[in-house]
């Protein structure tokens, strides 16, 4: 069973505040690149992965998805996410991704955004979505990079010239990762990017397209503070096909 850091007070209560929960899509930088990423979603059954408050599953209905189920595992996030929620083609269910058992050929796009890094047995959850998906489908998701995730100790380090730097180091030893962050002991899993990508080919999707997300100039002079994302890549953007 995945870890549900999410239903952590003091985790929600942090995690609540970022920028990307309180303004939703426009406060997730990455979104513009993951949203090139999306085929036409009109007329598609939809599933959003770690759902979260709901941001990217009401947009799929907004965009013409006719049905989204979005999946968490933390009851406080699906509260929330119903909360905001009136449309009644949009549903939202509690459930463990490390588990989750889907209906074959029930989806015709599947979407996860900064989740699957929370999952040990990846190998597994790509399979289930495969199966879940009908022939030509797509699969879309962001996690965080790698090179973000590797280190024991991810924190800016400087050097000899006062210049931030990020330390990748174990980069080859997957597996679990603890850190601290809004609370303490927060399970994340490290896999190579080859990992993650082999994973989908094994499954039986054809890759499409990989980004390791920068912020753009315009993002830059809009907001200063994602300059500092230009020193190492923090996410990694797939978009996958079933095939058919």
């Amino acid at each position: 069973m995945a870890q549900n850091i999410y239903d952590n007070p003091d985790f929600f209560s942090g995690y609540s505040q970022l920028p990307r929960q309180v303004h939703g899509l426009a406060g997730a930088p990455e979104w513009p690149a993951l949203r090139g990423m999306f085929p036409d979603v009109a007329g598609r059954r939809a599933i959003d992965l770690g759902c979260g408050f709901g941001w990217v599953s009401r947009w799929l209905r907004e965009n013409g998805a006719i049905q989204v189920l979005g999946i968490d595992l933390s009851e406080s996030m699906i509260a929330r996410a119903r909360q905001t929620t009136t449309d009644s083609a949009i549903t939202y269910r509690i459930a463990d991704l490390e588990m989750i058992e889907l209906p074959e050929a029930s989806f015709d796009f599947a979407f996860s955004s900064l989740t699957f890094h929370y999952i040990s047995d990846f190998d597994r959850l790509t399979r289930m979505i495969h199966r879940s998906l009908t022939p030509g489908s797509h699969l879309v998701f962001s996690i965080e990079h790698p090179i973000f995730m590797a280190a024991d100790h991810p924190n800016w380090i400087e050097d000899e010239d006062g210049r931030k730097t990020w330390p990748v180091n174990r980069y080859a030893i997957e597996g679990e990762r603890r850190t601290d962050w809004f609370a303490k002991d927060v399970v994340k899993y490290h896999r190579k990017i080859g990992t993650t990508l082999g994973a989908l080919i094994r499954a039986g999707f054809t890759i499409e397209a990989v980004d390791e997300f920068a912020p753009s100039a315009q993002q830059i002079r809009d907001n200063p503070a994602l300059e500092q994302e230009l020193e190492r890549p923090m996410m990694l953007l797939v978009a996958a096909r079933r095939q058919e």
